[in-house]
């Protein structure tokens, strides 16, 4: 039998999912935000990045690391956003953290970023399956 299988966390899970929201997105926010107050700064990084088109890359990193952030925070279109943030993570992961072109210096800590995304794309993959909870905008 699988104990865990059993486990009931009543009341707690809601505020739980919530947390959990919350702890996925963290990251977004703290650097999303310094994305848009520095928009230009943004682009550039983006340019030497070798991401694609840098002021729409910009403008996508910018949408979805702040409003969009914002939004599962509360729980409004909680599932649709984390199935757009399962591509959106993973995207970044290969455009930003290709640790496989990079030699040197570069290579670790951008193989950890890579994997990092990967894991939270992970996280976001619950989301769509389980829901947002009941402290949620969805939910009213």
């Amino acid at each position: 039998m699988n104990a865990l299988r059993y486990l009931d966390f009543g009341a707690s899970r809601d505020l739980l999912l919530l947390i959990a929201r919350i702890a996925i997105v963290l990251l977004f926010i703290l650097f999303g935000y310094p994305k848009m107050l520095h928009f230009d700064g943004t682009v550039q990084y983006m340019a030497a990045s070798g991401a694609p088109m840098p002021s729409l890359a910009a403008i996508i990193a910018i949408v979805m690391e702040v409003p969009a952030v914002i939004l599962v925070i509360l729980g409004f279109f909680t599932r649709p956003l984390a199935v757009l943030f399962i591509f959106y993570t993973l995207g970044t992961a290969v455009i930003g953290h290709h640790f496989w072109s990079m030699t040197g210096d570069a290579v670790m800590p951008n193989m950890i970023n890579f994997y990092k995304n990967v894991s939270i794309s992970g996280a976001f993959l619950l989301l769509p399956i389980v829901g947002p909870g009941k402290i949620s905008l969805d939910r009213r």
